[in-house]
């Protein structure tokens, strides 16, 4: 069965890095786009970034120039470099993917922005 298992949240002062990981297993990785999402506290869950099989990228405004998304298909992992992070990227982070009208996600990775 699919499975998606996020890693790497955690605190983080205004201004620096984290590197989110997503474990995929249970479908062929490669040919799937793959994206993340985030929900703040009190808001609803919005995309964040996605990936396609071909490794064409597209992001969300608010994260361009910061973010970045990544895939390694020899690990069956997806990555999001999120840089310059500022307090309003306080949310739990969701790996996602979809087979036709079936939508996949991992539980998530908190990722708190704080000083």
């Amino acid at each position: 069965q699919v499975q998606l298992v996020e890693s790497g949240g955690g605190l983080v002062q205004p201004g620096g890095s984290l590197r989110l990981s997503c474990a995929a297993s249970g479908f062929s990785f490669s040919i799937y786009s793959m994206r993340w999402y985030r929900q703040a506290p009190g808001k609803q869950r919005e995309l964040v970034a996605a990936i396609t099989s071909g490794s064409i990228t597209n992001y969300a405004d608010s994260v361009k120039g910061r973010f970045t998304i990544s895939r390694d298909n020899a690990k069956n992992t997806v990555y999001l470099q999120m840089n310059s992070l500022k307090p309003e990227d306080t949310a739990v982070y969701y790996c996602n993917t979809n087979r036709g009208a079936v939508d996949y996600w991992g539980k998530g990775t908190l990722v708190t922005v704080s000083s």
